[in-house]
């Protein structure tokens, strides 16, 4: 499987997290929610990561994970520890530490960021800020397909 992450700072004052991805001061993504959500467990070592930023309609980058930690049920203080012990793969801001106060977590490190010639992504409605795909033409213009939300799903 290939994941499509969105990164939320179009128009944000200070660096963005796709340059700092592109810089390398980015290793790592965090995602959490009060349950379990994508890609907590939906994410695998070798896996294809392609970033864009929220707004751009601008596929621009990829890199490959290579170590993914899922957490549920965390305590406050230990998902401070987490944060603060993955503080210099994440780049977090201050902001962003508070945004991850939840009990499910989902750390994905990644490795060789290459950046790519543009893909036009195809938005459909819906979307989450993480999608998990069999290929990334699959969202992007002149080649997508309608979104299988079923992907997205927790099975038991």
């Amino acid at each position: 499987m290939v994941h499509l992450v969105y990164c939320d700072d179009a128009g944000k004052k200070g660096e963005h997290v796709l340059d700092k991805i592109k810089n390398g001061t980015k290793t790592m993504l965090v995602r959490g929610a009060a349950g379990r959500k994508i890609p907590h467990s939906r994410v695998f070592e070798g896996e294809v990561l392609y970033f864009m930023e929220k707004g751009t309609a601008k596929i621009t980058m990829r890199a490959t994970v290579r170590q993914v930690k899922n957490y549920v049920k965390l305590t406050n203080e230990e998902i401070n520890t987490l944060l603060e012990e993955n503080q210099n793969k994440l780049n977090l801001s201050d902001k962003q530490k508070n945004r991850w106060q939840k009990k499910c977590l989902c750390l994905v490190e990644f490795t060789d960021v290459t950046i790519i010639e543009p893909l036009d992504f195809e938005h459909q409605g819906n979307m989450d800020d993480w999608l998990i795909l069999d290929k990334i033409e699959d969202v992007v213009a002149g080649t997508s397909i309608p979104y299988i939300y079923e992907r997205s799903k927790f099975h038991s």
